[in-house]
């Protein structure tokens, strides 16, 4: 038998000695959680150090510390099953309800065919970028920056929305797996939390200018259609520091910042991590 505890952030001292007058290992009550258990959230937490943990039977990167992320996609499945092989050997199996979100659908009529079938030229380079940026989420490195508490890169109004989707011509498009906030061209980006520089391309088809920061254990940060790149592949960043410049290259139709999360090759909902961006700007306008 194995004493199960709910999803939150903190676990209280009476349920550890409640765990001690049943007979159970303090580690099978040592789990904890922070972030929502929905649609395109990242969600980090703690066990024990040098437990195992399994997402779906798939293992997930703890670090020495017991650290980790776990994420569930823009479509994830209600139901899904966290399981965690403690040190002692006990094992704790955890079952999570995931949250469904809502997307905003928008349906756009009388697209010529030319736009919905770009130039072979185009797509081939399209797809080289990528491999390219792919490749860069693919890396795993043991920072433990994932964990910090991250800021927005940019403030302002937000202009796009992750999970939104666009059908052209009763075809679906992909979805937007990012949000967008709207400043003007030459806007500094910073850094939302400590990382490495592992993509640095001032001309990507679709993106324009784009880097991407890895935050450790799969986790990373993309920032799209940047106008000024200020570091390269490489670099090392802090919380805080300058990292580029907002711009409008590559597809789109006024400068923006599009800023992407991922765990690994899962796209994520930046929004997830951060503070809201309504209390961000009010806090900004006290303080002047």
């Amino acid at each position: 038998m194995l004493l199960k505890k709910s999803s939150g952030k903190v676990m209280s001292a009476a349920l550890l000695l409640m765990a001690s007058a049943l007979g159970f290992s303090a580690s099978v009550v040592a789990v904890t959680f922070e972030g929502k258990f929905e649609q395109g959230a990242l969600v980090r937490g703690t066990v024990p150090a040098g437990s195992k943990i399994l997402l779906n039977g798939e293992a997930v990167k703890v670090t020495p510390h017991g650290q980790f992320a776990i994420g569930f996609d823009r479509d994830a499945v209600v139901d899904q099953l966290f399981k965690v092989t403690y040190p002692d050997g006990l094992t704790e199996i955890k079952p999570l309800k995931i949250a469904t979100k809502q997307y905003k659908i928008d349906r756009v009529t009388g697209i010529s065919q030319k736009i919905m079938k770009p130039d072979p030229v185009a797509q081939a380079r399209a797809a080289k970028d990528a491999l390219q940026t792919r490749a860069a989420r693919d890396i795993f490195s043991e920072q433990h920056a994932f964990m910090q508490s991250f800021i927005w890169p940019v403030t302002g109004r937000i202009s796009g929305v992750y999970g939104s989707q666009r059908v052209y011509n009763d075809v679906p498009g992909n979805p937007h797996f990012g949000v967008d906030v709207a400043r003007p061209t030459g806007t500094v980006v910073v850094a939302p939390a400590d990382g490495v520089i592992t993509l640095a391309e001032p001309d990507m088809f679709y993106s324009g200018g784009t880097v991407i920061i890895d935050h450790g254990y799969g986790v990373s940060s993309t920032f799209l259609h940047l106008s000024k790149l200020y570091l390269k592949v490489g670099d090392t960043v802090v919380q805080g520091d300058k990292v580029a410049e907002i711009g409008a290259t590559g597809r789109v139709t006024g400068p923006h910042l599009d800023w992407r999360l991922n765990w690994f090759q899962m796209r994520l909902d930046p929004v997830s991590i951060v503070p809201p961006m309504e209390k961000v700007l009010a806090a900004q306008k006290a303080a002047k």
